[in-house]
């Protein structure tokens, strides 16, 4: 941070008052009007896909909603069972809906802001009742086998046969359905998608044990019909289940939702659902309630707990003026809240929008996944066809020996494992740096995490709280603190902020200025009284560097320093120390003078920084460090660190920071406490391995099992099994994140 506004572009002012002479401050409102006209042209439509369950669901769904006109971009989250799609205002849901039937998906419309998990729950208990169902014939139709394995022959022995046939076949029809479904829906959309060569191996297991019942056969096998189903049917209810242990950050915040809520109109309280809320209605939030809405608080003092959202552990106070958010809890007291924004608009659910399309964004990986699936597949049915007829060829025309074969290669061939090796830790990821307090905004941004060796931090705000208290306000003129307060107000910078309160306690006014504008990276001016007056670092207004955190107000040849204290951020000495355990590189770049950077650096530990650095130096220093081979990290929250933030390799923002800084950034600091930036680091780089663990385990599983299979040495049964445990196997993998 630098002195006065040297920290964060010279207090970055969200709205500068008059003409700004400087390019970047010019641009940036009219970048934010481009930014609302293609908003305004365009909407985001979400999907809900309960069939999509592999690599090759994704690329299908995807590749078919990107086939309608006005569609700019469609992502799967594989997880969430949610295709989330970009497109312009002319494109329906109906449209979508038909695209993905036209590629065998049903697909029902969902409202973006208002998620909630039914949808997997109904999947859940669907999924255990057909295991159920599987599982009660499994055991009486082997109690029927064990009497034909003991020697029961002729008309006994095909009585227990037909028994079995009247108990298995209808359990087979209904507990496969999820798999036959899956697989009609895939055949009629001209694809080969990962449960055509389960249903081909059910339906081939039951008409074999028909057909040798039909011809009084000495063997049928309905028992590993029933047993080949009731497996398949665990495993994919186990994939469910470890999914849901590693719930995604997104439905995390969409547990957090409040249905209804308590509005006060004409005096008297009414219950409304939240679509009903409007902006400006007053909300009773009793005590032991949660935030419906974000709002202002109008009447009330009570305490609120905001762990879920930030990660802090102790309530804060909220009483009249306190900015309260969906999602937090009330403790103590009523509160009367004016609503700012509800339902879909509130900070709560962009959060959610937010981490489901980076969850389900492409990284690396999962575009290798994919491709490996889509090849896969093909593959799948080609061996189990080749191992049909080479062992038919072999064995003189065994035909129950030769489908029993290719019936396993088509179960065990199955690439669900591979399906799931990203997406399984991704989600895991997501949602585990979620409950420390990191909001990741972008998809890849773990992925790019996991590389970085040098991590660069502002001072003012980032490492320290950003909340400065001016020091020596009653040291300075009263017509020059008020010309300062004037200028301050033109700017949201921590030390402006600061500066207006300090100003407003003591009595003073602002004063009137004409020709407000903002030097990012210098400072505030305007005219008063005729006379040019400026606010900002200790050259461009003609003074000299007192070495401390301090802002200088000139009016005319008269110059004042106004000094400022400010403390660190919770966690920032563990931090440095981590990351150097780490191996990490650790540099400061701060606008702020000298002496007071120096201070920090000393006290932290960190042996390179920069003071005095300007906006372009920041951007500077950022880009020499790539250029060097290093991958790096920026930290920042001011509006002079946004360029350094795009420039990094990825970087981070606090919750605190300026809007451009964090829309700027890949990853949000929810809280206060800096520490979780360790475990980021730390967990990023596990989820790469973890990613690489699971392809592993997928190709080694394949180059074991497929030429078992082929060799005729597994049977359905056997290949059902093992195919599940890949699976399970992978999930469980994903899970080993700390």
């Amino acid at each position: 941070m630098a002195t006065a506004v040297e920290a964060h572009a010279t207090f970055g002012s969200a709205t500068p008052v008059g003409i700004s002479a400087c390019p970047a401050c010019s641009a940036a409102p009219l970048a934010e009007q481009q930014a609302k006209a293609a908003k305004a042209n365009s909407a985001r439509l979400m999907l809900s896909v309960p069939q999509a369950h592999c690599a090759v669901c994704i690329s299908a769904l995807e590749k078919a909603m990107m086939g309608v006109p006005g569609v700019t971009s469609a992502r799967v989250n594989l997880t969430m069972k949610r295709v989330s799609v970009e497109a312009g205002p002319d494109v329906t849901a109906e449209d979508l809906i038909t695209a993905a039937a036209g590629v065998g998906y049903d697909a029902h419309e969902m409202d973006p802001g208002l998620l909630n998990t039914t949808e997997t729950e109904r999947q859940g208990r669907d999924l255990l009742m057909r295991l159920g169902v599987a599982f009660f014939s499994m055991m009486n139709v082997m109690l029927l086998s064990v009497a034909v394995w003991a020697g029961a022959e002729g008309v006994t022995r095909d009585l227990f046969h037909w028994i079995s046939a009247a108990i298995a076949l209808p359990t087979v029809v209904f507990s496969g359905q999820p798999f036959f479904r899956s697989a009609y829906r895939s055949l009629r959309a001209g694809r080969l998608g990962m449960d055509v060569p389960i249903s081909l191996a059910l339906i081939l297991a039951s008409s074999i044990s028909l057909f040798e019942t039909v011809h009084s056969g000495e063997h049928a096998y309905f028992d590993a019909a029933v047993m080949l189903t009731f497996f398949l049917l665990a495993g994919r209810y186990l994939d469910h289940r470890t999914r849901a242990i590693a719930r995604s950050a997104a439905q995390t915040l969409a547990a957090l939702e409040v249905p209804r809520a308590t509005v006060v109109r004409d005096g008297l309280e009414v219950t409304l659902s939240i679509a009903e809320v409007a902006v400006g209605d007053l909300v009773r939030v009793r005590p032991g309630g949660r935030m419906p809405v974000d709002g202002i608080v109008e009447d009330g003092q009570s305490e609120v707990d905001r762990s879920v959202l930030t990660g802090e552990s102790l309530p804060v106070f909220a009483g009249p003026g306190t900015t309260v958010s969906a999602g937090e809890v009330n403790l103590t007291g009523p509160l009367l809240v004016r609503v700012l924004a509800a339902g879909r608009e509130s900070s709560l659910h962009r959060m959610a929008d937010l981490v489901a399309v980076a969850e389900s964004a492409r990284t690396t990986y999962t575009s290798l996944a994919e491709r490996a699936a889509a090849w896969y597949s093909p593959l799948v049915h080609l061996l189990s066809f080749s191992a049909f007829g080479f062992w038919m060829w072999q064995t003189g025309g065994d035909l129950r020996f030769a489908l029993n074969i290719s019936a396993a290669v088509l179960i065990i061939t199955c690439p669900c494992a591979l399906g799931l090796a990203v997406p399984a830790v991704v989600t895991s990821a997501s949602g585990r740096l979620f409950r420390k307090g990191l909001l990741i905004k972008s998809g890849t941004a773990l992925e790019r995490l996991a590389e970085v060796d040098v991590v660069v931090f502002d001072k003012t705000g980032t490492l320290t709280m950003g909340t400065p208290k001016p020091t020596n306000l009653d040291q300075i003129p009263r017509s020059a603190l008020s010309v300062a307060m004037a200028l301050a107000e033109a700017s949201s910078h921590p030390l402006a902020v600061s500066l207006v309160a300090g100003a407003a306690a003591l009595g003073v006014r602002a004063a009137t200025l004409t020709h407000v504008s903002e030097r990012p990276g210098y400072g505030v001016e305007g005219m008063w009284n005729g006379q040019s007056v400026r606010l900002g670092r200790a050259a461009w207004c003609g003074a000299a560097s007192e070495n401390v955190t301090a802002t200088y107000v000139q009016i005319g040849a008269a110059t004042y320093a106004i000094r400022f204290a400010d403390r660190l951020r919770p966690g920032a000495g563990q931090l440095i120390g981590q990351l150097k355990s780490q191996g990490m590189r650790v540099q400061l770049l701060s606008g702020d003078a000298e002496g007071a950077v120096r201070d920090l650096a000393e006290r932290l530990g960190i042996a390179e920084w920069t003071a005095n650095a300007l906006p372009a130096e920041k951007v500077a220093a950022v880009t020499g460090l790539r250029e060097a081979g290093h991958r790096v990290l920026m930290v920042g929250d001011g509006l002079n660190d946004t360029a350094a933030l795009v420039a990094a390799h990825v970087s981070i923002s606090p919750a605190t920071a300026l809007d451009a800084a964090r829309v700027a950034s890949d990853i949000v600091l929810l809280g206060s406490d800096l520490l979780p930036l360790a475990d980021a680091l730390r967990i990023s780089r596990q989820s790469t391995q973890r990613i690489r663990e699971n392809f592993a385990i997928s190709a080694l599983y394949n180059v074991v099992a497929v030429p078992i299979a082929l060799m005729g040495f597994a049977t359905p049964l056997a290949a059902a099994l093992a195919m599940s445990l890949s699976s399970i196997t992978v999930s469980l993998n994903a899970l080993r994140l700390r």
